[in-house]
């Protein structure tokens, strides 16, 4: 069987950022595996009609390899997948890739204190294991009475058939999320006719994208740095939206450019009414688009608010007994995020990580590390998401994290390292007073941010900056660590969790 020192999980830009930095920082002695057949995680798997990122280019781009070609200041999904193949490529990663090896199950081995891994390949084995599967990578479909009884076609946004025309088509679309308010406007021109199903109106705000000029690539291209200064004002101005959701008063200023957004777009009150959210921006994802509400009001589409009660053979009725002919549905309802399937197919210590969070909350240590799952490393795990920022910021800061317990384990020649649960409470204990406040509890809405008990546990209660100076040293004393040569229990003595 091979083993590996590292095993990573994932070729989104957690998975490849983490195994670029690995190569840089000498580690060649790492798996990365891919359940698909291509790298690219979200952005491969997101391929419907208008996918496009609502962070800036510059920003949404690892540090440490910028793109001065972006052709756009908001990038779509095409060149986004791109940008990351390329990636992998200049950095010789595609060598250490194992495509079509979906992780089915990953035990924690006390014993020979490393990780056993099974995919529809066969098994190998790791010493430490990275999982950069991300949260946005299960799509979510609402139990609808009724559904398995459709004989039309339905995918997900996230599971875009390229195949099927829609030309013709009466077309069903369930969410008004990212996904919904992008795809709409580019399928209704070709559409018989499409109903929006609509539960929570989004707040929408006016897009500010523009192509990049052919002069300002070339700039990018010869002055490396004016890329990266033009990085780092994008940075910091888009740090300062993170006021509002801590002070959710402080909404007021972007609800009112919202809310006049809405009106020069949508003249009729009634549908503007339909259209305007009842709760505070910010408390779910804040949208970006010019032409959602101009294709709401073309005439072959109809804003439906009602309730689904049932799904039939060749429509959809709502709560008020309408029938809605549909030939296809199609579903831009999220992903699981609080309940993510991948864990429960990662058995630590005691159980598995779907029991683990079903006792204690979805939570880890700097959002990296689990009690209870020693050299289990996840990234864009717990309270790691943003709402006003790049997450790919995130994911380099979880990174150089577990690069410096790498660091620590060979120094001290350690086999195994484990968060101590009396540190993750802790720490979780202050994220959680954090969001005290915030949008996300008082902003009076339901959104995807929140677990079953109503709890954050999908987003950071701040800045971007303050949980990478959180996590900046690898802080050895809230963990337990096992030295290689040791069988016995956990060899350090106990101390304190650091603050």
């Amino acid at each position: 069987m091979e083993h590996f020192r590292i095993a990573i999980v994932g070729t989104g830009f957690a998975g490849l950022g983490t195994a670029i930095r690995f190569k840089q920082a000498g580690i060649d002695d790492f798996v990365v595996l891919e359940r698909a057949g291509d790298v690219g995680g979200t952005w491969r798997d997101n391929a419907y009609p208008g996918c496009q990122c609502d962070v800036p280019s510059h920003l949404y781009s690892f540090s440490f390899d910028l793109n001065p070609g972006w052709s756009r200041t908001f990038s779509g999904q095409p060149e986004i997948w791109a940008y990351l193949r390329d990636c992998a490529e200049r950095h010789g990663i595609l060598a250490h890739v194992r495509f079509v090896h979906e992780l089915t199950d990953a035990a924690w081995e006390e014993d020979e204190q490393r990780w056993r891994l099974t995919t529809p390949r066969g098994e190998l084995t790791a010493q430490v294991l990275v999982a950069g599967v991300g949260a946005l990578s299960e799509p979510s479909i609402p139990a609808l009475p009724g559904l398995e009884s459709f004989e039309g076609a339905s995918f997900h946004t996230a599971e875009w058939d390229p195949v099927h025309d829609l030309t013709g088509e009466r077309v069903a679309v369930i969410g008004t999320g990212a996904s919904a308010i992008q795809v709409v406007p580019e399928i209704q021109p070709k559409v018989a006719h499409l109903a929006v199903f609509q539960r929570t109106a989004p707040w929408i705000m006016p897009h500010p994208d523009r192509p990049l000029s052919a002069r300002e690539q070339r700039a990018y291209r010869r002055v490396p740095g004016a890329q990266r200064l033009m990085r780092t004002a994008i940075y910091w101005a888009r740090e300062t939206f993170v006021l509002g959701f801590m002070h959710p008063r402080l909404m007021r200023i972007p609800q009112r450019i919202a809310s006049r957004h809405l009106a020069r777009q949508v003249p009729d009150p009634d549908l503007r009414r339909r259209l305007t959210p009842s709760y505070t921006m910010g408390c779910k994802r804040v949208l970006l688009s010019n032409d959602y509400f101009p294709a709401l009001q073309r005439d072959n589409v109809a804003v439906v608010t009602d309730a689904i009660r049932e799904v039939r053979a060749r429509s959809i009725v709502t709560a008020d007994g309408t029938e809605h002919a549909a030939d296809t549905i199609v579903f831009g309802t999220g992903f699981h995020v609080t309940d993510m399937p991948a864990a429960a197919h990662i058995r630590g210590r005691d159980g598995t990580l779907a029991e683990e969070w079903s006792e204690h909350g979805m939570q880890a240590h700097a959002g990296t590390t689990i009690a209870g799952f020693p050299n289990l490393f996840m990234l864009l795990g717990p309270n790691t998401g943003t709402g006003h920022n790049s997450v790919v910021v995130m994911i380099e800061a979880q990174i150089d994290y577990v690069l410096a317990c790498l660091r620590a384990m060979a120094e001290r020649g350690v086999a195994s390292v484990e968060v101590r649960r009396e540190a993750q409470d802790a720490y979780n204990a202050r994220v959680q007073s954090g969001l005290r406040g915030t949008v996300w509890s008082t902003g009076g809405c339901a959104s995807w941010y929140l677990d079953s008990s109503g709890r954050n546990r999908t987003l950071w209660p701040g800045a971007t900056w303050r949980f990478r100076n959180r996590i900046r040293r690898f802080d050895r004393a809230s963990y337990l660590a096992r030295p290689r040569s040791v069988p016995a229990a956990p060899a350090e003595p106990a101390v304190p969790a650091t603050a």
